[in-house]
Formats: C-alpha cells, sequence, structure tokens
C-alpha cells in the first residue's frame, strides 16, 4: 500500500484500481482532471500505475487509464508535487504509448 492510499479521493482509487469505467463517471461528473492527491496527479498517478503494473506483472503495458484521464482533459504538462511530469514518468517506464498520446494532446 503506498503512504495515504487509504485517504485517496475516489477519482485516485480508481486510477490505482485502473477501474477506468469509475474514473470516467467520477470526471463526467466534475471531478476535476488535474486533481493533485498524495503528491500525484490524476494523470502522473495513471501513468505510474500502468508502468508499475507492468513491471511488476511482466504483462504489457496498457494505457486505458492514462488515456481517460487526457480525454477529460489533464494538462498533459502539469507536474506532479515531486516536479515529475506526465512525459518523465512515461520516459521513466519505457511508457511508449503513454508517451505518444502525451505528444498528441500537445499537439493540438
Amino acid at each position: 500500500m503506498i503512504d495515504g492510499e487509504s485517504s485517496w479521493t475516489p477519482a485516485h482509487r480508481a486510477v490505482e484500481m485502473e477501474d477506468v469505467e469509475t474514473l470516467a463517471r467520477l470526471l463526467d461528473a466534475g471531478v476535476d482532471p488535474n486533481e493533485t492527491d498524495c503528491g500525484m496527479t490524476l494523470l502522473t498517478h495513471a501513468i505510474d500505475i500502468e508502468g508499475d503494473g507492468a513491471m511488476q506483472s511482466g504483462e504489457p503495458l496498457t494505457v486505458h487509464t492514462t488515456a481517460v484521464v487526457l480525454a477529460f482533459g489533464a494538462d498533459p504538462e502539469l507536474p506532479d508535487s515531486n516536479g515529475r511530469t506526465p512525459a518523465s514518468v512515461a520516459e521513466w517506464y519505457g511508457h511508449d504509448l503513454a508517451a505518444r498520446l502525451l505528444r498528441k494532446h500537445l499537439d493540438r
């Protein structure tokens, strides 16, 4: 368990569980796509959870959680409280799918 996980907002819990249906409902209901909790933005958290999950499981990287957060308007350049940008988190994990999605949102 990550420090503070039990006190996470509902949106951050949905990101942690990669529950994109709940996440999309929360964002559609008005949750700020740039909300920060436990030092992470929803976007850096999504990229981190996808990258960490793939590292731990050996399964291929997924990008569905990142895509939902971006689709609901998350700022692709907003750093978390530690100064990590979404792109730097994606780079650290070698998360090329997330990096490409970020670039597409930046090119808009």
